[in-house]
C-alpha cells in the first residue's frame, strides 16, 4: 500500500493550486480518502474527506468554499484542488486512505491507516 503526495509549491496569495496524491497496492474505490494539513510548529489538522465509491463530502470550515476534494478511481489518484489561497493555507499537506465509510468518522486523524509523506505549499508573495 503506497500513497504518493505530489504537485505542491511556492503560490501567490489569491492564486490557486492543485495537488495530487498517487495510490497503489489497494481498491481505491472502496476506501474513505482525506487530505490534512500541518503548519509550522501546529499540530496536523484535517482539510477535506470524502467517503467512497465517490460518494459525500467534508470540509473545515476554514477552507469551505475555497478547496475541492475530487477523485479518479481509474487512475488511482485524489486531488484536492485549492483555490483563494492565503498564507494561513501554508502547510505541509498529507493524503490519506481508509476503508471506513462512517462519515462522522472521516474528518478524524485516528481513522485513517494509511498515510502520504506529505507535500509542501506555501503561499506567500
Amino acid at each position: 500500500v503506497q500513497l504518493q503526495a505530489s504537485g505542491g509549491g511556492l503560490v501567490q496569495p489569491g492564486g490557486s493550486l492543485t495537488i495530487s496524491c498517487a495510490a497503489s497496492g489497494f481498491p481505491l474505490a472502496y476506501y474513505a480518502i482525506g487530505w490534512f494539513r500541518q503548519a509550522p510548529g501546529k499540530e496536523r489538522e484535517f482539510v477535506a474527506a470524502m467517503i467512497r465509491n465517490g460518494g459525500s463530502t467534508l470540509y473545515t470550515n476554514s477552507v469551505e468554499g475555497r478547496f475541492t476534494i475530487s477523485r479518479d478511481n481509474a487512475k488511482m489518484t485524489l486531488y484536492l484542488q485549492m483555490n483563494g489561497l492565503n498564507p494561513d493555507d501554508t502547510a505541509v499537506y498529507y493524503c490519506a486512505a481508509d476503508r471506513t465509510n462512517i462519515y462522522s468518522d472521516v474528518g478524524k486523524e485516528s481513522s485513517y491507516d494509511y498515510w502520504g509523506q506529505g507535500t509542501q505549499v506555501t503561499v506567500s508573495s
